[in-house]
């Protein structure tokens, strides 16, 4: 009797010889990167209309926002111009921008799709992508004019425009991934990973993501390397038995977990997922990060690089300088209403003075005023002492999150961070940026170990990673290495998108106490 034992693999059948009289025919793994008829993937899957809908929504997205940036920028120049006529404006604009769209959304779309901005969810890029490819689209359209010889009195429409696109295009897009979030949720989708690595690292990552609000990703176990974590995930086997692992239960993308995780073995990890159409993420590690900025040596026996120290200097300290004077001033002009409705509600409501000044260390440790709405009453450093058994946060920090010493306009400003507003004196003033490791206070930083005080090379912050990674929710390690990670790669792009960011972190007050 024959008995036949049959495993799919690049189209070819071999037959195995298991015990005398008996043939086994052994096709081995079928391997999910060849390519499969257009057709029959449609039909079994329907892949094929779910990218079609997804990147036709995007481009729709992405035409809207194109076009009313062109056309509020040319809108408003033309409203100038006529002095407030404005239905000759909106005929005038309406016909400049059909000039112009046909370009502009076709270099528009070129770039998006060069930084795989219509990728699917799990692989596109955020607002930092976005606001680098506009800019990009920018000077693609200056180049262009120049060259065309196009003549033009102020560069006005091309800032103007990258300025409106960048408003318009990222809150489209936002608003896109919220709804089709939502849709997905309502759906039961959930993006089902396995975590791989040593017993800390998993159990570490697996707290980030479950820290994650509105997370797609559920952990649905783990395959640890080292004794086994006790982090409420279930060990689901060996790394021998990962193949099975990820056919048994249904696992969509594995993490790597682990920064020390065998060479070797990653390579066997990703091509066994690969061939099974899994996503391999890699959780980095603080050198990994380093690494990222690090420059090569040439000349060496053996390749060398350098890591420089992450500190703002020459072009890019006169960069962020500017960025910071610029934005604190139009902010301040912006929200001069506020300004004052909060000093007097703080001036009337509690005794004491407007502005609090904690003093803080700043750059190189120097101490400053960091200016503060007072939320707090007078004898609130007095009784902070007392409190401390109540602290609730990890690591250096001092949280609370029912403290009793805030008043009760104290308690409706920390919740939206406004009494942070202040600050921004101390920005103009040179002793803060906008955007960079927010200060501690003298009780915590006198707590802090010698590595977390490579966060004090620059100058601290109103807003950072912290404020739009979770916030109070977040490890006091996980913070750090944060501001490690802004450090390594700081630009005025990403200064632009932390800001940006910050705006639904206070509104939604996500891990704000």
């Amino acid at each position: 009797m024959l008995e036949v034992h049959e495993t799919v693999a690049n189209g070819a059948l071999n037959y195995e010889q298991k015990k005398p009289g008996v043939a086994v025919a052994v096709l081995p793994e079928r391997d999910v990167r060849r390519k499969r008829p257009p057709v029959l993937s449609f039909l079994l899957r329907l892949e094929t209309l779910r990218r079609l809908l997804r990147i036709a929504s995007l481009l729709a997205i992405d035409f809207a926002g194109v076009w009313l940036a062109l056309f509020t920028a040319l809108l408003l120049k033309a409203v100038i111009k006529d002095n407030g006529a404005f239905s000759h404006s909106v005929h005038l604009a309406s016909g400049q921008t059909r000039d112009s769209l046909a370009f502009a959304v076709l270099v528009t779309v070129l770039l998006f799709a060069r930084s795989d901005l219509y990728a699917d969810r799990p692989r596109r890029p955020g607002l930092t992508r976005i606001v680098g490819s506009l800019f990009q689209v920018m000077v693609v359209a200056v180049i262009f004019a120049i060259a065309s010889g196009q003549h033009y009195q102020s560069f006005y429409i091309f800032y103007a425009s990258l300025g409106f696109a960048i408003v318009y295009i990222s809150s489209l897009r936002w608003t896109h991934t919220q709804v089709t979030g939502w849709l997905l949720s309502k759906a039961g989708y959930r993006r089902r990973a396995l975590l791989v690595g040593s017993g800390k690292h998993i159990d570490a990552v697996a707290h980030a993501l479950a820290a994650s609000p509105g997370a797609e990703v559920e952990a649905v176990g783990y395959i640890s390397l080292t004794p086994r974590p006790d982090n409420g995930l279930r060990s689901l086997g060996t790394l021998a038995e990962l193949g099975e692992v990820l056919d048994r239960d249904r696992v969509g993308e594995v993490i790597i977990a682990d920064p020390d995780f065998p060479q070797e073995q990653a390579v066997e990890l990703v091509d066994l997922c690969h061939r099974r159409g899994v996503d391999v993420h890699i959780a980095p590690s603080t050198m990994e990060i380093l690494v990222q900025r690090a420059e090569f040596v040439p000349g060496q026996s053996v390749p060398l690089f350098t890591l420089r120290p992450p500190v703002f200097e020459g072009i890019d300290y006169a960069l962020k300088r500017a960025f910071d004077l610029v934005g604190a001033s139009l902010i301040m002009f912006l929200l001069s209403p506020l300004l004052i409705v909060i000093a007097l509600a703080v001036r009337f409501t509690s005794r004491g003075p407007i502005l609090y000044r904690s003093i803080r260390p700043g750059m190189g440790g120097l101490p400053f005023d960091c200016l503060k709405f007072r939320t707090m009453h007078d004898d609130a450093e007095q009784v902070q002492e007392d409190l401390e058994a109540m602290n609730e946060a990890d690591g250096a920090l001092f949280k609370i999150r029912d403290d009793p010493r805030l008043t009760t306009v104290g308690r409706l400003l920390r919740r939206f961070s406004f009494d942070e507003l202040p600050q921004l004196i101390n920005v103009l003033r040179g002793e803060m940026s906008l955007v960079g490791p927010r200060p501690l206070p003298l009780r915590d930083f006198e707590r802090l170990e010698q590595w977390h005080k490579k966060r004090y090379l620059v100058l601290p912050g109103i807003t950072g990673l912290w404020q739009v990674s979770g916030r109070s929710d977040l490890d006091f390690d996980d913070l750090v290495r944060l501001d490690f990670l802004y450090l390594e790669r700081w630009s005025v792009a990403l200064d632009l998108v932390i800001l940006l960011r910050t705006i639904p972190a206070v509104l939604t007050r996500r891990g704000a106490f």
